[in-house]
């Protein structure tokens, strides 16, 4: 089976021109192969890299040497050193990302939030809004807070919001920051059911995920950084 994810001879560190030029390093020539299927959860103390690896998977942030190859479109793409459309089309059709928070266009309502990923693949606005509110019931995000803008939820609406929206399209690659930080039992038990359902379908996922239990209900892997810390 060919690789969702190939991540060679990474490394990553910080330059604070604002402090006369000091480097931090965080992680040196970390090696990472993920397959479809796999949940591999990023280990390691606070510090070594676990956000910082998924921010570099989704370009976020540039690495200071190595190789990030993605597949997309039946072969490997580098999105290291991609140009920026083809970065964009990745993110659009193949490799899906949740953070830690929520950052929407303001005035728009959480339904055309949580559907804009997949009428950006072509899909009927009906059809996507029907995925999207399935999604945000499942999440217990009451209806009425379905035409408002989701600066005006609590934080942990908000959480639930960008976790619908990640789960919407069924990308082949999911990247998960803290999915489940600071939801209660019965919303950290549908966020595992989704990571599940992906699972079933194929996905490649990486996630960080501190709730001892959910790490334990979706984990096909654990991966630890401290071996590749610069720190």
């Amino acid at each position: 089976m060919n690789p969702a994810i190939e991540v060679r001879n990474l490394s990553k560190e910080f330059t604070l021109h604002t402090q006369g030029g000091t480097v931090l390093p965080v992680f040196r020539n970390l090696d990472l192969t993920v397959s479809p299927g796999e949940c591999v959860v990023l280990g390691g103390p606070s510090g070594v890299g676990k956000s910082t690896l998924i921010r570099c998977m989704y370009a976020n942030y540039r690495p200071t040497g190595g190789t990030i190859a993605v597949r997309h479109d039946g072969r490997p793409a580098d999105i290291v050193s991609a140009p920026p459309r083809q970065v964009i089309d990745v993110r659009r059709r193949t490799l899906g990302y949740v953070s830690q928070f929520l950052r929407t266009i303001p005035r728009v309502p959480a339904l055309d939030i949580v559907a804009e990923p997949l009428r950006a693949v072509g899909v009927e606005a009906a059809e996507a809004r029907a995925r999207a509110a399935e999604l945000l019931r499942r999440l217990r995000i009451p209806e009425r807070l379905f035409g408002l803008p989701p600066a005006t939820f609590s934080g942990g609406e908000q959480q639930r919001v960008n976790i619908a929206r990640g789960f919407a399209h069924p990308y082949p690659i999911l990247l998960l920051d803290e999915p489940t930080a600071s939801l209660d039992a019965a919303n950290r038990e549908t966020v595992v059911g989704l990571v599940r359902e992906a699972l079933d379908r194929g996905a490649a996922i990486v996630a960080i995920l501190h709730d001892q239990d959910a790490r334990d209900a979706v984990a096909t892997r654990l991966f630890d950084l401290s071996p590749y810390s610069a720190m």
